[in-house]
């Protein structure tokens, strides 16, 4: 079973890619993934014995990034060099490689602690269809608590997803928010007014908030929603301060002019000034469930199954937990398995008839071995 299968990690060599780096072997230890380092190299070196030199260092520089990932028992691929922009070389190698997401780093750490999203990053972010996880410098990634901001949109819905499953994985706990917009306009014939219309506004946005998490499978979920009223950008901002986000889950929007690909307003103001680190999505999820259809071994099948339930895939591990009695129709654990997925999805009429098949077979297991020990103290 795969999740993140393939992370892209953009690597500059300067000394905050080493953060980058152990972000990438946290990140590929919790989802068993394969690291791609990246390096781009400027395409306008006109001296050929300049550019090969060039090329010797970063190569080198590139297999040291290798050896450190590997020491580190991260699964590593061949690393890329290439030639030119460095967003627009790191954004044609993602898809090439179809990565699940890019990693970069946010930029240098300025005085006072704060952090601007550095340009090459805001321009992946920009150009890239791919996810963009973005670690902010200085700042381990140790994902206690997560943030994901919501509007309803097709984007927004991607990123709660992926969320979801990342909260998983991390065991941490995930606030999702919801920022209802206030009206401030100037011609409301009073102050009373503009109170009560945006309680109004407030309260229709909750019950659509309420509809809207109707879609997501939140069972086993260390999670709350927060509902404030206000300036989108400047709400998720206080969010992060507030409850000590570790991660922000983002959606971010499309195409618009010539070509030319926006983060989006809210998006743009809330990771201006890095404020954690965080993930980006625009058209692709970063989790891409692929189930291994060629496992045959039983406990292998099984191992996979409970994995599948705890991430929240519950068909998924349903159709696990059914090829494991394929290959033993006897085997109880599977038969247990199916009814506690049962039970998550609230079908307890379901959940009782697996349980119920569970406690038989192993009832007819106990009486066969009971005959059996009888067999061989009669014949004593």
């Amino acid at each position: 079973m795969k999740l993140l299968e393939k992370i892209l990690l953009a690597h500059d060599f300067s000394a905050s890619s080493k953060h980058v780096e152990e972000t990438a072997i946290k990140l590929g230890r919790v989802f068993h993934s394969k690291i791609i380092p990246i390096h781009v190299l400027p395409d306008d070196i006109v001296n050929e014995k300049v550019r090969t030199q060039i090329t010797k260092v970063a190569e080198g520089k590139l297999r040291d990034v290798v050896t450190r990932l590997k020491e580190a028992n991260v699964h590593v691929e061949n690393p890329i060099l290439e030639y030119g922009s460095p967003h627009d070389g790191i954004v044609r190698a993602g898809i090439r490689v179809n990565a699940n997401m890019i990693l970069s780093g946010s930029g240098e750490s300025l005085q006072g602690g704060s952090v601007h999203l550095g340009t090459t990053t805001e321009r992946i972010i920009q150009k890239s269809n791919k996810a963009v996880f973005v670690a902010k410098a200085g700042v381990p990634l140790n994902v206690h608590h997560i943030l994901c901001p919501v509007d309803f949109s097709e984007a927004s819905e991607r990123a709660l997803k992926n969320a979801i499953i990342m909260t998983r994985r991390f065991r941490a706990e995930l606030t999702i928010l919801s920022v209802c917009e206030v009206q401030s306009l100037s011609w409301f014939a009073s102050e009373k007014d503009k109170e009560e219309e945006n309680n109004s506004r407030l309260e229709q946005h909750k019950v659509k908030f309420d509809e809207f998490l109707k879609k997501f499978n939140l069972s086993d979920l260390n999670w709350t929603k927060e509902t404030p009223k206000g300036n989108p950008a400047e709400e998720i901002r206080s969010a992060i301060s507030r409850k000590m986000i570790d991660l922000l889950v983002m959606g971010t929007v499309g195409r618009s002019g010539l070509n030319r690909l926006i983060i989006g307003s809210v998006t743009e103001k809330v990771i201006r000034e890095v404020p954690c680190s965080f993930l980006t999505l625009k058209s692709e999820d970063v989790i891409r469930l692929q189930l291994d259809t060629d496992i045959k071994d039983l406990e292998e099948l099984y191992e996979h199954a409970q994995d599948l339930m705890k991430d929240g895939f519950h068909q998924e591990a349903i159709g696990q937990f059914e090829a494991c009695l394929s290959i033993n129709n006897m085997h109880v654990p599977a038969y247990l398995g199916i009814a506690k997925v049962h039970d998550k999805m609230k079908n307890p009429a379901k959940a009782e008839e697996f349980r119920k098949l569970g406690r038989e077979i192993k009832n007819r297991m106990w009486y066969a071995k009971v005959e059996e020990e009888v067999r061989k103290l009669r014949g004593s």
